[in-house]
């Protein structure tokens, strides 16, 4: 069985799952010298006092430098641009142009805040008194002043309704957003831990603030107080594993290729932002009532970027492990997610996990029965492992079908989210969903829409053909 990484909430006979996977994390330092029993003593309270300073450093700097509250995450710094291009329902003159009116939507414009915002009674005046013209950026402490006075960065702007799960350093609860009035998924972590803030939250937060993509999560909020670090997310209905158990496993093959296709479409903007999610699983990836799919629980993601060559071993769920990172590769590249990609979409294609180990000595077993055993012909190099070497593999042979279908042992030519997102298999989707803009659904495209699932466990569905959701 796959080895659980999440604590399951208690339900009332239905299956939920937290909208964000919840992870342990365990904080090691290493010491170079040798030192009496009490100088370690007080090395490691030195240590830990350091390590919740820095953690708390770094959490302001994320929260108050650089994060992009509101829906869509433009710069902190607003762009030149002019609120003519704006209709203004609501006239309130603008300072230093008489000729000029200001609008609930030049604002929303102005600070990138969802289109159905709420705003306090007279910030209209008061914003207009404030800010400079809209021909003029705002300063980031002007921006944020402006945020925090319409609620943002408060806790008292959500109303917590159900805990949907609960782990070592974070609980989720599903929310209410009172400048909205949208569900919102809140993901409250907590900080009075001796090892200060775990990693995988300030990687989470640091990596989502500058992903911006209809196939990517949205991070609406980040709420800090000395105990707690909050992160306000949209809330989406169910994930994969979630929709996949809806349908008897037994999925529109129309649906699999929307979905695979989203899927590709957000980890190629990761990837070309040299991001790698490492934990790639239907269980992280998320689907609302409209059939979008977004990629969620970036917090074993990292940036290829850093400065560290040697990435931790132990990142990805076994059954979406490539056989490279099982073998004790710890220098890899986007197509570790790459693999993960090929697993869910057999997973979604016959309603069961591909590789489905108990163990990294069976998780190989099971990809070398049907791909093969290598060799230095299907992977240069890999006789001389000595952790290869260890295991002893039988000389399996590919199975029948794999001989027709591409396979690559070696990560750098296994085909790329890019390369994947143009195959002909995509071709039915017709030329416009390869040139939509990173922040447009698939489903804005005419056309495009979910089929009933002819596994899906419900009798008010439409005839097998027609669009519905259900």
């Amino acid at each position: 069985m796959e080895a659980k990484e999440t604590l399951k909430p208690k339900t009332d006979g239905k299956r939920v799952l937290p909208p964000f996977p919840l992870h342990t994390h365990t904080h090691t330092h290493t010491h170079t010298h040798t030192h009496t029993h009490t100088d370690r003593q007080t090395d490691r309270q030195t240590d830990r006092q350091t390590d919740r300073q820095t953690d708390r450093q770094t959490i302001k700097c994320i929260v108050h430098e650089n994060v992009k509250m509101g829906s869509d995450g433009e710069s902190d710094q607003a762009s030149g641009t002019s609120s003519d291009e704006v209709q203004s329902p609501v006239r309130v003159r603008m300072r230093n142009n008489h000729h000029r009116r200001i609008s609930n939507e030049d604002i929303n414009k102005r600070l990138s805040l969802p289109a159905d915002i709420r705003l306090p009674e007279g910030y209209l005046e008061k914003f207009a008194m404030n800010s400079p013209p809209f021909d003029k950026p705002m300063s980031r402490r002007l921006r944020r002043a402006s945020l925090s006075e319409i609620g943002f960065g408060k806790l008292e702007t959500y109303i917590k309704l159900d805990k949907l799960g609960e782990g070592t350093y974070a609980t989720v609860f599903k929310g209410r957003s009172k400048l909205t009035d949208n569900l919102v998924a809140l993901k409250e972590i907590r900080l009075e831990h001796e090892e200060g803030a775990p990693c995988t939250a300030i990687r989470e937060v640091s990596l989502l603030k500058d992903l911006k993509h209809a196939n990517i999560v949205t991070l609406h909020d980040i709420i800090h107080t000395d105990k707690c670090l909050t992160l306000v997310f949209e809330y989406l209905e169910k994930d994969l594993k979630q929709y996949m158990d809806d349908c008897g496993s037994i999925m529109s093959v129309h649906n699999v290729k929307i979905f695979l296709f989203q899927l590709l479409r957000g980890l190629a903007y990761c990837h070309r932002r040299k991001v790698l999610h490492r934990d790639l699983k239907p269980q992280n990836l998320l689907i609302n009532d409209k059939g979008e799919l977004k990629l969620a629980d970036f917090g074993l993601a990292r940036a290829k970027s850093v400065p560290t060559k040697t990435y931790s071993n132990e990142v990805v769920t076994l059954w979406y492990r490539p056989p490279d990172v099982l073998l004790g590769s710890t220098e890899y590249s986007t197509p570790i997610d790459m693999w993960g990609v090929g697993c869910i979409f057999y997973e979604m294609m016959t309603g069961r996990p591909l590789f489905p180990g108990s163990t990294v000595e069976d998780e190989l077993h099971l990809i070398f029965r049907i791909l093969g055993t290598p060799t230095e012909l299907t992977w240069p190099g890999i006789t001389t492992s000595e952790e290869f070497k260890t295991y002893k593999f039988p000389r399996y042979h590919a199975e029948p079908l794999v001989n027709h279908a591409p396979r690559s042992f070696e990560p750098m030519k296994r085909v790329s989210a890019e390369e994947a997102l143009r195959h002909p298999y995509f071709r039915s989707l017709g030329e416009q969903v390869q040139t939509l803009s990173d922040t447009s659904s698939i489903f804005s495209v005419k056309n495009i829409q979910l089929q009933r699932d002819p596994g899906k466990r419900s009798s008010t569905f439409p005839e097998s053909g027609e669009p519905c959701w259900g």
